[in-house]
């Protein structure tokens, strides 16, 4: 498990070990050099250096605005314990997981979306880029926050190529990768108050070309300036950038430095895939994956086939009368049979497959029959979790906020049902998130609930039809259509039918991304399951507030959220 995986394996970055203490060595007498002149020779770089430089920006802690402060208080710009207590420990559930892997510095990318910094800490484990407190918390500043209003989804696999583009963070505010790295690195988690952005960019800037690769924990011992300028004849191969993630440090403006640091970490996060394999070329599969695999059936779409047919083309397939299935009882990629990262049992039994069954199941009309109600096991998870990737890259309001905002002290049942929400007509700058435009903005609808106040987080609510978020606009409209095309529905309409609503996440890989939910309300799978049974019933008596359609139509029991658990833990995979 090395943090710099050579372009040519699939696997990606795990731990702190040093990896490649080999290539100190080759560059030991190049560790901070200069941009120097261009080589006699046709220098293309070498595809997936990217990803292996974009990984050392990833874990790079001087970015955040504690460490300006640290700097313009005498610190040493290659020195990096700037002494943020934010990162001295791991938020969980629970008790903080202390020392954190970046005690005594500041905040970075890794730092919310943590791997196997702690794996084999108590209260730990593996995660999939994802961390482990219900809300991520924040550096301290004169606003008072101490969390963000969401917790940090999981990074593998999240800018999948999808039919109508991407969009990133739970209320869809970005249209791209580099959008939402850009934002991270000038925003609020890093410290940086609205209206710092270009103050942001300038010490970032300064870091990158003050760099001498004395502190790097990826171990190459090179300063940025070399790798960026990528014309030092001593930098490895596996780290010489293709010329169009370059950029000249020593004469670049701010804005230029900024924007390769960008690109380069956007082409790191593009590579976190599942189902991968191992560094010794094993594949990573889930015990579903396998099953499929073991018993000849898809394991992906035919050509043109959408998730949805696919899924039910599966649900075909294994409820054939003539189906015998072949069980899943160990891993065949490990000689224990185990799982390397999770506790459970590596299988697919007949257990798991009458989750599946209830996975795939949907009601013969919208509105689930008296009889459907009574008998249950119809799941109709796949409206909105169709496979392989198990989500439909949509949004939804599934409840969540109405819950969350029912159970506060003092509000009750019916309160969300009764909040007052502004109207397009009636919604004000101040009613928005903050931005750079407005940095003053209440943030009243994108803020954590509390006692005593109408806080809350609507999701889609607070981008749709913001003027300071015009790239994801065209998107979000798509998904407030529903599908209907061309959309005829007036954009206040369609503000309307975004209140609440969240991305839908993927269900691969769910035991190491908990607690659930954007607000990280549930601990456990079988919680989730419970909610949506209970939400299910509030949508069909017209008590969820703009609650998603789909929800009407599950019709689970009890009993059915055992089965419905296992096969959901059967999507669990040790991811490399």
């Amino acid at each position: 498990m090395s943090l710099m995986a050579l372009p040519s394996q699939t696997t990606h970055s795990l731990s702190f070990l040093p990896s490649i203490l080999l290539l100190i060595g080759l560059v030991s007498c190049s560790g901070s050099g200069g941009e120097g002149p261009a080589p006699p020779f046709a220098d293309t770089g070498t595809p997936g250096a990217e990803e292996a430089v974009g990984e050392r920006l990833f874990l790079e802690t001087r970015f955040a605005q504690t460490f300006k402060v640290f700097l313009d208080n005498g610190g040493n710009i290659n020195d990096p314990n700037a002494g943020d207590v934010i990162v001295d420990t791991v938020e969980t559930m629970g008790t903080p997981i202390a020392p954190g892997p970046f005690k005594g510095m500041s905040m970075n990318c890794r730092a919310c979306h943590l791997v196997d910094d702690v794996l084999t800490v108590p209260g730990g484990g593996m995660r999939t880029y994802a961390d482990f407190a219900r809300r991520s918390p924040i550096p301290a500043r004169a606003d008072g926050k101490a969390h963000a209003p969401r917790n940090s989804p999981p990074l593998v696999s999240s800018t999948l190529d999808r039919p109508d583009g991407i969009l990133l963070h739970f209320d869809a505010e970005f249209s791209s990768i580099e959008e939402l790295i850009a934002a991270t690195f000038t925003g609020r988690n890093f410290g940086w108050l609205p209206g710092e952005k270009t103050q942001a960019i300038t010490h970032i800037a300064n870091v990158v070309r003050g760099d001498d690769g004395s502190f790097d924990l990826t171990d190459t011992g090179l300063s940025y300036r070399s790798l960026f300028t990528g014309t030092n004849p001593n930098i490895p191969e596996q780290l010489r950038l293709p010329p169009r993630f370059r950029t000249f440090v020593g004469s670049g403006t701010d804005q230029d430095i900024f924007d390769a640091v960008v690109r380069v970490v956007a082409a790191y996060v593009n590579g976190l895939r599942f189902s991968q394999t191992t560094e010794d070329g094993k594949p990573i599969r889930s015990p579903f994956d396998i099953f499929l695999s073991l018993n000849g059936l898809p394991q992906q779409p035919d050509s043109n086939e959408a998730p949805l047919a696919y899924s039910r083309r599966l649900q075909a397939l294994i409820t054939t009368p003539g189906f015998v299935p072949q069980f899943v009882t160990s891993n065949p990629h490990r000689s224990d049979g185990r799982f390397e990262f999770h506790t459970q049992t590596f299988e697919f039994g007949p257990t798991e497959l009458a989750g599946l069954k209830i996975f795939l199941s949907e009601p013969t009309t919208i509105l689930p029959s008296p009889a459907e109600l009574a008998v249950g096991k119809i799941g109709n998870c796949i409206a909105c979790h169709a496979a392989p990737h198990f989500t439909d890259f949509q949004a939804h309001n599934t409840g969540t906020t109405q819950k969350e905002y029912d159970g506060i002290p003092g509000h009750g049942p019916g309160a969300f049902l009764n909040l007052a929400i502004p109207t397009l007509a009636t919604r004000t700058v101040d009613d928005l998130p903050a931005t750079e435009q407005h940095p003053t903005a209440s943030e009243r609808f994108r803020a954590i609930p509390s006692a005593g106040t109408t806080l809350t987080d609507l999701g889609l609510w607070n981008v749709f039809a913001n003027p300071d978020m015009p790239e994801p606009q065209a998107k979000i409209r798509n998904i407030l259509c529903d599908g209907e095309q061309p959309c005829s529905a007036p954009q206040s309409e369609l503000l309307d039918r975004a209140i609440a609503r969240f991305k839908t996440p993927s269900l691969r890989d769910l035991g190491h991304s908990s607690p659930f939910m954007h607000n990280g309300q549930f601990d456990r799978i079988e919680d989730v399951l419970e909610f949506y049974r209970e939400a299910s019933d509030l949508a069909r008596n017209g008590k969820l507030r703009n609650g998603a359609s789909q929800l009407r139509g599950i019709a689970l029991r009890p009993t059915d959220l055992l089965p419905l658990a296992a096969f959901l833990h059967s999507l669990n995979e040790d991811y490399q």
